[in-house]
């Protein structure tokens, strides 16, 4: 979200809210966010005056506040960054982060995956404030990086600011806005796996116009998938227009248009040949088990959307996000089932075709007011989405078999359209939210906020009917103290919901899942070090999850629990070495049955831990040349409940590289290696296991002007 800059007299006291953070220039650690749309010379003269930067992140709270002086725990990733590490995938962006499993399904050509505080964030995904539906089964939004200025995460529960998500946490991308200053950036990728790639990114002042600003992004990308005969092309170009209609008043265009087809990765597995030894050795990672000339996807997602914000006195302000979206998908995959002791083994099909279309809009009044000792921030918005998705399901378990060891193609029956099943689904949710930040006498920062929401679902078949129609108050707290050492410890308090599209055997909608978060935590940015480092400990319980009774129907008595710490640091050692590292202690438990509570959810590590090194030689005859490298470690592991799989799956440990040559101020060049000694693990299992992705290489060759 961007800002609105205020008169000079205001920013004096806004100085106030930025101070030691503060003297961060580190926009690896935090990024201020662009004030490029609208009227910036006082801010930018008071920052200069005090030698200070803006460090922003509007995700935590929907209003721009410095991140380490927020009561919760975030994370950020920043497009260079992004570059850095050549990530092509969206859910390759918090690898160095902690508290979140990234690609715990290995590498997916077709979704994202994350778990964010042993939570899986599939429904936690938003897009410059407003969410990206992922529903009806496998009709999920694709983010590209290409098209992202940084990726913002809050953790832990989110309803008070953003209605129905699941307790890990909200990952919100903001994408690339045009820029005050001309600026453009041609770039080629080749790299082993077919990886070609040519992105295109230019931005400025439009011709004649000192209130008008656009930007327009593309993109092309072609590369083979993990297992054989799998391959994805994806077409993409998001082009952005700001418009200043006052001095007051700005109005940013933002859309996307993006295709996806190939062969999808489903990259299914039995333990059996994966985890387990087996007189026939193990299975290859790059087998594919599915059905590669049968096997498809084409995906095409066209968003359309604007921001408003207008300025209406030097107390209030008023800011809309709107933003219309539609996806249209075709998905044929194949995929085995699971087994742990045989090596043929049946196989069934994930068969979708359908398209939705959504309208996401956010009404936001912000009123900030100032005493001699205080400052306060209330905001007070309404937010409406609707959905509305067709589609037909043509699954079946009944594809036929295959031998693992051996896998021979060709011996299917196609689905026929006549044994597809046409859904309707249509979801609505309206919400009003609270919140309120006081400040007291420069060192305390006090956070209250409430949410109701109404929700409604439903899905709807030629048979059957699901449907939920549910109201919801979502809470939250948090206090922090500013000490003038760089310490600012806090503690807080948040809930979430979910609704459950569902009914018991009675015909009764279930509760929606109901999450609490318990936080404490310190932040931690001295003005001597040019970084920051946080801490925090958290307890977070879901309930209302269902349960499987012994006598046969689900029960809503169940809990899911995640107690973890996390510490996660970026900063610079020296002038020239800079570090990214986190560590990462989760322990999340699941009640699966009446027999079986408290048991160990799957894909969850105990322990995982992360550094990237970056150094830049500013002198000498090597002058232009950064090199990084970074070790990714994720301990052990433990499968489904009820799996029968009955070992834990083992740590692996994962190193990256880069090295990056400036010819000028306009040449670079670029080398990335992801897991470089090609280490074949397995990331995880439930039911099923998942082999890691194999060693990536992708060099790059980028023009700037």
């Amino acid at each position: 979200m961007s800002h609105i800059s205020f008169p000079a007299a205001t920013d004096l006291r806004l100085s106030l809210t930025i101070r030691r953070a503060l003297g961060l220039s580190l926009s690896g650690a935090l990024l201020a966010l662009p004030l490029a749309a609208l009227a910036q010379d006082s801010a930018a003269t008071t920052a200069s005056e005090d030698s200070e930067t803006m460090v922003i992140m509007g995700t935590a709270l929907k209003v721009d506040t410095p991140a380490l002086e927020t009561p919760r725990t975030t994370s950020m990733v920043d497009e260079d960054e992004l570059e850095k590490r050549a990530v092509t995938k969206y859910d390759e962006a918090f690898q160095y982060r902690s508290g979140v499993v990234s690609q715990p399904y290995g590498s997916d050509n077709n979704a994202d995956w994350m778990f964010l505080r042993g939570f899986s964030a599939e429904g936690s995904t938003y897009q410059d404030g407003l969410r990206l539906f992922r529903t009806g089964g496998y009709f999920w939004w694709m983010t590209e990086p290409f098209g992202l200025e940084r990726v913002e995460l809050l953790k832990g529960p989110a309803s008070i600011l953003y209605g129905e998500a699941p307790p890990g946490g909200v990952i919100n991308a903001i994408s690339k806005r045009p820029t005050e200053e001309p600026r453009g950036e041609f770039e080629v990728q080749a790299g082993n796996k077919g990886h070609r790639q040519v992105g295109v990114d230019v931005s400025g002042p439009v011709t004649g116009r000192d209130d008008m600003r656009y930007r327009m992004v593309g993109l092309y990308r072609d590369g083979d998938g993990e297992l054989e005969g799998t391959e994805k092309e994806r077409y993409y170009f998001a082009p952005s227009l700001a418009v200043d209609f006052s001095e007051d008043t700005t109005v940013t265009f933002l859309a996307s248009v993006q295709k996806d087809e190939g062969v999808p990765t489903t990259a299914f597995f039995p333990a059996y040949g994966t985890l387990y030894d087996t007189p026939f050795g193990k299975i290859d990672r790059d087998t594919n088990l599915g059905e590669p000339g049968y096997d498809n996807i084409e995906q095409t997602q066209v968003s359309l959307g604007y921001e408003l914000e207008h300025r209406l006195n030097d107390t209030w302000e008023f800011q809309q996000n709107f933003r219309y979206s539609h996806l249209d998908l075709d998905l044929r995959s194949v995929y085995p089932f699971p087994s742990n002791t045989s090596r043929n083994v049946g196989r069934g099909i994930i068969y979708r075709d359908g398209d939705y279309d959504a309208y996401t809009i956010d009404n936001r009044l912000i009123a900030r007011t100032y005493g001699a000792d205080f400052e306060n921030t209330f905001l007070v918005g309404v937010d409406y989405q609707n959905l509305d998705l067709g589609y037909a399901d043509g699954d079946s378990f009944s594809f036929g078999t295959i031998d693992v060891f051996d896998p021979e193609y060709g011996n299917y029956t196609p689905v026929r359209e006549a044994a597809f099943i046409d859904h309707d689904v249509d979801k609505k949710q309206l919400g009003l939210y609270v919140q309120d930040q006081f400040r007291l006498n420069e060192d305390w920062i006090f956070l209250l906020g409430a949410r109701h929401d109404s929700v409604e679902s439903s899905d709807e078949t030629a048979t059957t009917r699901q449907s939920y129609d549910d109201n919801q108050l979502s809470l939250s707290a948090g206090v922090m103290y500013l000490a003038d050492n760089g310490l600012s410890p806090y503690a807080s308090y948040s809930e979430s919901f979910t609704p459950l599209a569902s009914s018991d055997a009675d015909g009764n909608a279930y509760e929606p899942l109901e999450g609490k978060q318990f936080e404490v935590g310190v932040k931690y940015a001295p003005a001597s070090f040019d970084g920051y480092v946080t801490v925090a400990a958290f307890d977070l319980t879901e309930d209302n999850t269902l349960i499987t009774s012994e006598a046969g129907p689900q029960r809503q008595i169940g809990e899911r629990r995640s107690t973890g710490f996390e510490i996660e640091g970026v900063g610079y050692l020296t002038d020239n070495l800079k570090l990214t590292t986190s560590y990462t202690y989760t322990d999340t438990r699941v009640d699966v049955s009446e027999s079986q509570q408290d048991q160990r959810a799957p894909l969850i590590p105990y322990h995982m831990a992360s550094a990237w090194l970056d150094y830049d030689f500013s002198a000498g005859a090597v002058e232009g040349l950064s090199v990084g490298g970074g070790m990714r470690y994720v301990g052990e592991t433990a499968a489904s409940p009820g799996s029968g799989i009955d070992r834990d799956v083992p740590s692996y440990t994962l190193y990256d590289a880069m090295a990056r040559y400036d010819f000028n101020a306009h040449w670079t060049a670029q080398v990335n290696v992801n897991n470089i000694t090609d280490e074949e693990y397995v990331s995880g299992c439930d039911y099923y296991c998942y082999y890691g992705e194999s060693r990536s290489v992708i060099g790059s060759l980028k023009y700037r002007w």
